[in-house]
């Protein structure tokens, strides 16, 4: 295949982490103005308000995959039959990634420190996702690094239900992706509980 299309669903993944993860930012900002007091004054646990703050993250990011997905075309790369598993892989990754970016904004008091602890997390994510590369052939310490990477099996699960190029197999990509989104919502929950105003 052409690495134009076997960049693609790399792609698709590198605008969820970003749009995701930079939406925690959004915490920073409704404490900076007192929306969040407001939020918080509702006669419901914090952990729902988080959960909705997770649902319009991952809304955000799913908005921003479909458009690149309305462009999958011209870069040879057709979904076909697998779009409803592609969106669920998606959701499930969203979920994980936008509990980070909230995770990070519970802690942060200024837009500028969000910005500089969730990048020392993006990059990292990204580039050690095997978005823009193969995973064969790599230095030991860095297939390491690159396999306790989650984002690593949503972007192989996207490749393979678009390029029908798998490494590790839908099943262990799902259970992945699963015990990650679960993990980080326990522990953003958390970090939302204690959180001060």
């Amino acid at each position: 295949m052409s690495y134009q299309s076997y960049i693609y669903p790399g792609i698709i993944v590198m605008a969820l982490i970003f749009s995701s993860v930079f939406y925690g930012a959004s915490i920073v900002w409704d404490k900076k103005i007192d929306f969040l007091k407001e939020v918080l004054v509702a006669p419901v646990r914090r952990s729902t308000a988080f959960m909705g703050k997770v649902a319009g993250g991952a809304t955000d990011g799913l908005i921003q995959a479909t458009i690149i997905l309305l462009l999958s075309p011209f870069f040879g790369v057709g979904v076909g039959l697998n779009l409803a598993l592609v969106y669920l892989y998606m959701l499930i990754l969203l979920i994980g990634l936008v509990s980070i970016g909230l995770l990070i904004g519970s802690f942060m008091e200024s837009s500028e420190g969000f910005s500089l602890i969730s990048g020392f997390i993006v990059f990292p994510l990204f580039f050690l996702s095997g978005a823009l590369f193969p995973l064969n052939n790599l230095p030991d310490w860095l297939l390491a690094l690159t396999m306790a990477n989650p984002v690593t099996y949503g972007v192989d699960a996207m490749r393979g239900l678009m390029l029908w190029t798998f490494r590790f197999g839908l099943i262990i990509d799902f259970s992945v992706l699963v015990v990650f989104a679960t993990v980080m919502v326990g522990l953003g929950s958390m970090a939302f509980n204690r959180m001060k105003l």
